[in-house]
């Protein structure tokens, strides 16, 4: 057995889609779309978000660093993937792997902990509308999305980090890309601090955040119900359904691929690949989608951009 110990001129090879390398060129053609979608979608949001006065809200605010987060996901990922698909480009320098790490999985606990404050402020929107202003200030949704971004440093940073002192026996990783868990099982050293450092982030980010989104909700529920008015209601319901169907496209392909990957025993390793990677792009594809759809302000901004 080759052990390969740590330098800056060690490098992984990344096999892509087990069992599907024949048609990596047919794969790339989903991933460009979803690709262009992601960069048009949310490209287009993020500019009507900063160049429109008028959507200078809270809510709009935060969507913006959503916007951010997805992209930053994005371009973490699919160009290294592309790359692999259309010029068989399987080589990654171990710290190229290690940042495409970080950002990866940092992006996703800002993305996580930005839909937490989007809940905070629905749930100001619905049960305090009078004092909306007053208690969601710029400066706290600035705090807020510092908050979320200390939060993806200070919980991604150390998986790089524990990285670093493994020794290595094997250097071709059956992924896409740069996952913790499959760089984690190309170590021969001890790995038990890292297996329990990377369950730790998981329950920490999807178990809380859910917590607090699910806790937000409740509240809102208890304020609609005591509402007289049907059509009231109706408004209340509708405030937050976008974020409703933000948070189910962002946690259910998450936790499916996450028990798939973990009792799934018997399902082909080409569709733990493909889920990984889906679970990653489709959130960032459908976001600026179903806000687009929702919001009436979005909507009559972009139907002025396109009559210009």
């Amino acid at each position: 057995m080759l052990i390969f110990n740590h330098s800056s001129f060690m490098t992984f090879t990344l096999l892509g889609v087990p069992g599907l390398e024949s048609q990596h060129l047919w794969l790339s053609v989903p991933f460009t779309s979803m690709l262009l979608a992601i960069l048009i979608g949310n490209g287009a949001i993020l500019f009507l978000v900063i160049t429109d006065p008028t959507l200078h809200t809270p809510m709009y605010l935060l969507l913006a660093l959503l916007m951010v987060a997805d992209l930053i996901s994005t371009l973490a990922l699919v160009p290294k993937v592309l790359c692999l698909f259309w010029f068989d480009d399987r080589v990654i320098a171990i710290y190229a792997c290690f940042t495409q790490m970080f950002f990866i999985h940092g992006a996703s606990v800002v993305r996580s902990a930005l839909l937490v404050a989007m809940a905070f402020d629905r749930f100001v929107a619905v049960c305090e509308p009078l004092r909306y202003n007053t208690i969601l200030s710029h400066s706290l949704v600035g705090r807020l999305g510092l908050v979320a971004l200390a939060k993806g440093v200070i919980l991604i940073l150390p998986m790089p980090l524990l990285l670093q002192r493994l020794t290595f026996c094997h250097r071709v990783i059956s992924h896409t890309y740069c996952d913790h868990m499959a760089v984690v099982k190309m170590a021969c050293s001890n790995t038990r601090p890292n297996r329990i450092y990377g369950l730790f982030v998981i329950l920490l980010v999807v178990g809380l955040d859910l917590l607090l989104i699910g806790f937000s909700y409740v509240c809102i529920l208890q304020s609609v119900v005591r509402l007289n008015s049907r059509d009231a209601t109706f408004k209340a319901l509708n405030t937050c359904s976008a974020h409703l169907f933000v948070i189910l496209i962002t946690y259910v392909p998450a936790l499916f691929s996450s028990i798939t990957h973990r009792i799934g025993h018997h399902i082909p390793p080409h569709a733990h690949i493909i889920l990984a990677n889906l679970y990653l792009l489709i959130p960032s594809v459908f976001n600026p989608i179903i806000y687009g759809i929702k919001m009436k302000e979005i909507r009559d901004r972009v139907a002025k951009c396109l009559c210009r």
